[in-house]
């Protein structure tokens, strides 16, 4: 048995500068050596095991066991879902099957602005739901430029839509790793975030069509926005808080699509907008382009592997499903030399607790494998051959490679600080910010995101620090790890991967700083308001009642 020690050089100041060293390590890579996400992850399990071992005096073993263990659990089940989601969108594109889908959704309304809502708030939420990670902003960016924006509008604005929905990417990724870092309970967190991102979900429609067409363009069509949020925020809070994080943004994506489409038969607005940009100096005034023509069952072809897929994951989210996938196949394997062998001490906890360490390989329950059976009934449907299919996923398997390695160390980096006890050391430092604490540690997690480009690793990084501090000032711990989630949403936009990614998918190479100062002011203006709410939550009748 190893206890940890939260002070190990017998002086707060530096024993919280040497725990904050492998995220220092991590972020500054990122941020200011502009290093490869991959590279930086690898630099900062480095740096996590050296402190953990030399600083705070975990046995070597242990501290490896733990990268170790916190790799696996970001292959599986983490990277196992965005292998196969993927996979998934790589078999539509091959067929063609992906440009109907976007000629679809452009046909419903020849009103620009009307079109930014279809395309980047809810089908890039129908994507960031699905697969997340950049997906949402290159598939729209694309979709944008195909439009006639122009390379600036199509990336920043992306950017903007791409905000609310992020917690729960990736079939809910972000949550589900925070859950396992802070070892909170799933839907507990899942139903935290559900009521506080809602509100979000409609005020960003309306903030992203301001950014677009001005306040004026914006009021023009304020029954449509406030359709496309309203009907995204009730899925979102409904899904989230009675069924999990898996599917909150695929359903609640195809509802806002869905009532959008609907009702915009029995409404049109007074000015139709044909230009893609706004002001006397537009750089893109487009007429609307011929309209490509396809048959009812050629656009029920190109949603069906989509619709295949929610029916997959929403089955695999049952929990009764689960179970008997798990009495088919389940392996639970105790890491040995470090299962409950690393002991939490106060003041942390109110009494010495063993940290369990057991990783469960329920592969037949994994949404993962949900997610692949999805890809091979639609390669069946889509005629795909035995021998294309397997050399696709070669292909998406080497193309995510990368991405693989980089969740797998970020994982590994998050497991080693929470059990060298050095999320706990950065933790009771920060409970020294006392009641403005909830402020700070929504701002924290947009940092996180700001920096790292992925909520997952923000939540990785910060979740176990946000349970500890929280627990410290008294504060809700699930109120204050889902505030670290929530907050890093508004920090999509601005990180490096994510402007990266809108500046190829738009072929606007080289101008990723002019992206940068575009949503720059969004970014803080959002996440403020975030803070501000979770601080409403905290303290603040009616809004404490969120809490519960």
């Amino acid at each position: 048995m190893w206890a940890q020690g939260y002070d190990p050089f017998g002086n707060p100041l530096w024993s919280t500068l040497t725990a904050a060293v492998p995220v220092v390590v991590l972020l500054g890579s990122i941020a200011f050596l502009k290093m490869k996400a991959h590279v930086a992850a690898l630099l900062g399990i480095a740096s996590s095991l050296t402190i953990a071992i030399f600083a705070f005096e975990m046995p070597a073993g242990m501290a490896t066991l733990a990268a170790a263990y916190g790799a696996a659990y970001g292959l599986m089940p983490i990277g196992w879902i965005i292998l196969n989601v993927i996979f998934l969108y790589r078999l539509t594109e091959q067929r063609g099957q992906f440009r109907i889908l976007q000629d679809s959704i452009a046909a419903v309304t020849p009103d620009r602005r009307l079109q930014l809502l279809l395309i980047a708030f809810g089908f890039g939420a129908f994507f960031e739901g699905a697969a997340g990670f950049g997906t949402p902003v290159a598939v729209t960016g694309a979709m944008l430029i195909g439009l006639g924006f122009s390379p600036l509008a199509a990336s920043g604005l992306s950017l903007i839509a791409n905000t609310a929905p992020v917690a729960f990417g990736a079939l809910g990724t972000p949550v589900i790793a925070l859950s396992s870092v802070t070892g909170l309970d799933l839907h507990e967190l899942s139903g935290m975030v559900g009521r506080q991102l809602p509100f979000f979900s409609v005020i960003v429609p309306f903030w992203l069509i301001c950014a677009f067409a001005g306040f004026r363009g914006m009021w023009q069509i304020w029954p449509a926005i406030l359709v496309a949020g309203v009907s995204f925020a009730i899925p979102q809070y409904l899904v989230s808080n009675f069924h999990g994080p898996w599917l909150v943004d695929i359903v609640a994506a195809v509802c806002s699509m869905g009532a959008l489409t609907l009702f915009l038969r029995v409404w049109r607005p007074s000015t139709i907008w044909r230009s893609t940009s706004r002001g006397e100096n537009n750089d893109v005034a487009t007429s609307e382009p011929p309209a490509t023509q396809y048959t009812r069952e050629q656009i029920f072809k190109a949603w069906l592997p989509w619709l295949v897929l929610s029916v997959c994951v929403f089955l695999w989210g049952i929990p009764q499903v689960k179970a008997w996938l798990d009495s088919l196949f389940v392996i639970k394997l105790p890491v040995s030399g470090l299962h409950e062998l690393v002991q939490k001490v106060p003041p942390v906890v109110a009494q010495p607790t063993a940290e369990a360490a057991v990783y469960n390989f329920n592969l037949l329950s994994m949404t993962g494998t949900g997610i692949l059976l999805a890809a091979v009934i639609s390669s069946a449907l889509m005629k795909f051959s035995v021998r294309d299919f397997f050399r696709e996923y070669f292909a998406t398997l080497v193309v995510v490679r990368l991405s693989l390695l980089t969740i797998a160390a970020m994982l590994a980096l998050g497991y080693v600080t929470r059990y060298s006890g050095a999320d706990a050391t950065m933790g009771l430092a920060f409970a020294q910010t006392g009641w403005l604490y909830p402020l700070f540690g929504t701002m924290l997690g947009w940092l996180g995101v700001a920096l790292t480009g992925s909520d997952t690793a923000s939540n990785v990084l910060f979740g176990g620090l946000q349970k500890i501090t929280s627990e410290q000032l008294g504060l809700n711990p699930v109120l204050m790890a889902a505030a670290n989630s929530s907050g890093g949403v508004m920090g999509k936009m601005i990180d490096a991967q994510s402007i990266v990614v809108a500046s190829t998918a738009t072929r606007w190479y080289g101008h990723e700083s002019e992206i940068l100062r575009y949503v720059f002011f969004h970014s803080i203006a959002l996440a403020l308001l975030v803070s501000l709410l979770v601080l409403g939550q905290a303290y603040v009748w009616p809004l404490t009642l969120l809490v519960h």
